[in-house]
């Protein structure tokens, strides 16, 4: 269930679809993590939710941010001057390599040798493809991202005194409880590197929204594996931001095909891509709005307005919907509208309203 004031604020919206961000959710949550974290730097990834609001809230927890392309160091430097960034991300162009950062983290030799073409000063963290088992993870970073220890070799002796190696970048794995995590770290932050960045992947349940991530679990265990005077960073996303973004829309069709009860809701997939690129059940709350055709307690499958059988938000979910009902999808705060293919079939976008308590 949603909290009275956000089903309170869906109801007074003035058109659907649109996003609905709970910021003083977000501040509450973001503040337990920082409390939890007292032996860690804590980063935001901004690749989660580059949203400007949600941004100042956390600028009052993060030590830094995590930008992955000029456009996202170019829009968290003009919304918050001066704050720590760290620059990452494949395939960096040339000009990304010259932006002023506080870590930049170079993914391979090449890129390394580039870097140091610019004649600027940097400080690096090599990322580092480490050949560790990982289980029960939702995705997995192995592949192209980041070295291996042939690679992180070859740089090692590139160093100077202008671009100069601060530690090590990892990550490995994404969807992983604090347990898991804290079995990685233990191995990754047995090196004689001043810094490691162990990265995000903190596990965010959408079959269980009410579940969270073990951040003091997790906070006490990187206190006790890392080694003295080492700077331990991590930059979770989706774990800070999931649970205070909402997407409200409204059915404006229920339907039988072949046996099958379908509600077709305005807007789709191109606002909210979160369940179809995760392939799961996007949690949602019917607020009886409505008063036209539609089911009572039988599965339903829930879908947009896009020509694709692929627009699909929840299938088969045992609920009762009408014909005018609002639908809140929960934990739309992460990669939910800024992964999303906005453009498709060029159907309004959806406005932008915010809880500030």
């Amino acid at each position: 269930m949603i909290a009275p004031e956000v089903q309170e604020a869906a109801l007074r919206l003035p058109a659907a679809p649109a996003y609905l961000y709970d910021l003083p959710a977000l501040d509450e949550h973001a503040a337990a993590v920082r409390r939890a974290l007292p032996d860690v730097e804590l980063y935001y990834a901004v690749k989660a939710n580059p949203d400007a609001e949600l941004l100042r809230v956390l600028d009052r927890y993060v030590d830094g941010f995590e930008v992955s392309s000029g456009g996202e160091h170019a829009h968290v430097s003009a919304l918050l001057p001066g704050r720590r960034l760290a620059l990452g991300g494949p395939g960096k162009t040339d000009a990304e390599l010259g932006l002023p950062h506080h870590r930049i983290h170079v993914e391979s030799p090449y890129e390394l040798r580039r870097l140091l073409a610019t004649g600027l000063r940097a400080d690096v963290l090599l990322r580092i493809n480490p050949d560790l088992p990982v289980e029960g993870a939702a995705l997995t970073m192995s592949g192209p991202f980041g070295m291996d220890e042939t690679g992180v070799a070859e740089c090692l002796p590139l160093f100077t005194d202008r671009v100069r190696l601060r530690g090590l970048h990892t990550h490995l794995a994404s969807g992983l409880d604090a347990p898991a995590l804290l079995r990685l770290a233990g191995t990754l932050l047995d090196t004689d590197q001043p810094e490691v960045n162990l990265g995000g992947g903190m596990a965010v349940s959408y079959a269980a929204p009410a579940e969270r991530f073990d951040w003091v679990g997790y906070g006490t265990g990187l206190s006790e594996v890392r080694r003295a005077g080492q700077v331990v960073r991590i930059e979770p996303g989706r774990a800070l931001t999931a649970y205070c973004g909402h997407y409200v829309t409204r059915v404006v069709d229920v339907k039988r095909v072949r046996g099958e009860a379908y509600a077709i809701l305005l807007g789709g997939t191109h606002h909210l891509r979160t369940p179809v690129t995760k392939g799961h059940d996007q949690p949602f709350t019917v607020l009886a709005t409505g008063g036209g055709p539609g089911v009572v307690d039988e599965p339903v499958t829930l879908v947009g307005q896009l020509c694709t059988p692929k627009d699909v938000f929840a299938r088969k979910i045992v609920t009762s919907v009408r014909v005018g009902d609002t639908v809140v999808f929960g934990m739309a705060g992460a990669y939910a509208w800024n992964i999303s293919h906005h453009d498709f079939l060029m159907h309004p976008r959806p406005e932008f309203r915010y809880l500030r308590g």
